[in-house]
């Protein structure tokens, strides 16, 4: 049986110690992430975390370095997703910009707090990014190639 495989891209926000989550609904149930979203067809994996967190925080964001590439199997909906994480610098929020719909608020977190949040945090991917940011992953983004026909 296939599986369906989603691309999505992720950031870890680092500013003072607090991580930038998106508190959004889902399926009907609240949760935290990263920003984060599906990559669209055409468009580089760098472009499409800096619209993601841009629809989802109103922060401009430059991706600094790949911290991981992480595969995720969710078994209830017969689906894979594979997120490319970045870190990077956000920018102040831009003011009036309107969120995406189902983006609730946005949230400058500790670890601890993020922690503490444990089944409301979207998938383990959250946390395992920010782990994997605080250990030091910074993979290059020359390492990363969008190849054309």
């Amino acid at each position: 049986m296939n599986c369906p495989i989603r691309v999505t891209v992720a950031a870890v926000i680092e500013r003072a110690g607090r991580f930038l989550l998106v508190e959004e609904r889902i399926d009907g149930r609240t949760v935290f992430n990263q920003p984060a979203g599906h990559l669209e067809r055409g468009e580089s994996l760098l472009e499409a975390v800096r619209r993601e967190v841009l629809e989802e925080t109103a922060h401009p964001f430059e991706p600094r370095a790949l911290v991981g590439v992480y595969q995720y199997e969710l078994p209830s909906r017969s689906r894979t997703y594979v997120r490319f994480c970045f870190s990077g610098e956000a920018g102040e929020a831009l003011p009036g910009r309107r969120l995406d719909d189902e983006i609730i608020a946005t949230h400058w977190l500790t670890l601890e707090e993020i922690g503490a949040r444990g089944e409301l945090l979207r998938s383990p991917m959250v946390l395992q990014g920010i782990h994997d940011h605080l250990a030091g992953s910074a993979l290059p983004l020359d390492s990363l190639h969008h190849l054309h026909p």
